[in-house]
């Protein structure tokens, strides 16, 4: 199976290892700018928007807007197109879209607000068996 990565045909092998080097340039970014509660959720094959999510909090504004400055020059400089950015000039979330690896940077008390966690892991499980059916 072949499959367009960016502008490019590739193989799924390629495609995939090129998801996977993107991943690990963000997930060290977030790391090394001291990201809190870094939450991974897979959306291979269950959504066509990405790959992968990343949800993660910085202590302040300024935490949150470090971060994201850092992480789009670290996947420039890795050799990855220019993310697109949403939410910078307030910086209580941050979205980072690097196409197949999207990243949701936020203020704790915005996170906690949007819970997007909860929101996902209910999308991914799928809905909940009604009472009057699981009763059957």
């Amino acid at each position: 199976m072949r499959r367009q990565w960016r502008t490019e045909i590739v193989s799924q092998d390629k495609a995939d290892h090129i998801v996977e080097e993107l991943l690990n340039v963000v997930s060290a970014s977030l790391d090394d700018d001291k990201a809190e509660q870094i939450v991974q959720i897979d959306l291979a094959g269950k959504t066509d928007i990405a790959d992968h999510m990343l949800i993660a909090s910085g202590r302040s504004s300024r935490h949150v807007s470090a971060i994201a400055g850092h992480l789009v020059e670290k996947i420039k400089t890795a050799g990855f197109p220019p993310p697109k950015v949403e939410g910078a000039t307030s910086c209580d979330w941050v979205l980072v879209d690097a196409g197949d690896v999207i990243v949701h940077l936020f203020r704790p008390e915005v996170r906690d607000f949007y819970n997007l966690e909860k929101m996902w892991a209910a999308e991914l499980s799928g809905p909940e068996p009604s009472a009057d059916i699981a009763a059957e």
